[in-house]
């Protein structure tokens, strides 16, 4: 059984034997960055920061997925939100395009309706249960339940890039010029971006972090922290959630190219399990 995901999910390597991810692109007039394992993030936020033109990116083509897809029978797709990007159209074309020549195979992609933190959330959940020894419809039926209880929140000091490629409102993202002010939001049902407040600091950004992941339904879980070259933050949510649940499964992960693109520096992201 196979394990595949674009590169929003923020991992080159995974706790199973046959995972692979597909990179997405990010491109400006100049310059092509390739979200693989050979991209410096901090050359890449670098020059980003100083380049004035457009900036945008690309999903992976058809042709990319039936690459990764071929040589298996039983494989699991994850892609970033549909809402946002093509990838997940991609990847369904590419698995039907799959199944004509292999009609035995069994694929599954499935739409994230989110992106980075909640895609290694249920990447690790999905490898649990491939190595259970459950059959390819039983894991398919589990990971979709188990999507239905996991939730995504963000703190972003800058909406720049996710204004300038039309994921949230520009005159929001154009607003957001106040220096030490963090929007914090969520991903919707939908896999939408949502802006639902603004704080002044870092650590009043991740206290409201943590107060929503608990209104949501968060009570000491499994949790994944992604960050943009923020590891200080990562740690002080960690670290607050661990003060109130002791017990609580809490893995930190820094973000790749096309996360920490969108994301931008001293983003944060956590993705939780809820009741």
């Amino acid at each position: 059984m196979r394990i595949l995901a674009d590169s929003s999910c923020d991992l080159f390597t995974l706790d199973y034997p046959d995972f692979k991810t597909v990179p997405l692109t990010i491109y400006t007039d100049e310059r092509i960055f390739t979200d693989d394992i050979s991209l410096n993030i901090t050359d890449m936020l670098d020059y980003l920061a100083a380049w004035k033109g457009r900036s945008y990116t690309s999903c992976p083509s058809v042709d990319a997925w039936l690459q990764a897809y071929e040589g298996s029978s039983e494989i699991f797709v994850m892609t970033v939100t549909s809402a946002l990007s093509g990838s997940y159209n991609s990847a369904v074309t590419a698995s039907q395009m799959y199944r004509e020549e292999h009609p035995d195979a069994n694929i599954s992609v499935i739409d994230s309706l989110s992106t980075g933190a909640e895609e290694v959330l249920l990447l690790h959940k999905l490898c649990e249960y491939a190595r259970s020894g459950a059959s390819f419809q039983e894991i398919d039926e589990k990971i979709r339940a188990y999507q239905k209880k996991t939730r995504l929140f963000f703190s972003f000091f800058s909406l720049h890039n996710l204004g300038q490629n039309g994921r949230v409102n520009k005159a929001a993202a154009a607003a957001l010029s106040v220096l030490n002010i963090a929007v914090t939001g969520t991903a919707t049902e939908g896999g939408t971006i949502k802006v639902t407040g603004k704080a002044r600091g870092q650590r009043k950004a991740l206290r409201i972090m943590f107060e929503d992941m608990k209104k949501a339904g968060y009570a000491g879980g499994a949790a994944v922290i992604t960050h943009t070259e923020n590891k200080e933050a990562a740690n002080l949510l960690k670290q607050q959630i661990l003060e109130e649940y002791p017990d609580a499964d809490i893995c930190i992960v820094p973000t790749r190219g096309l996360c920490s693109y969108y994301m931008e520096r001293k983003g944060v992201v956590v993705s939780c399990e809820t009741e």
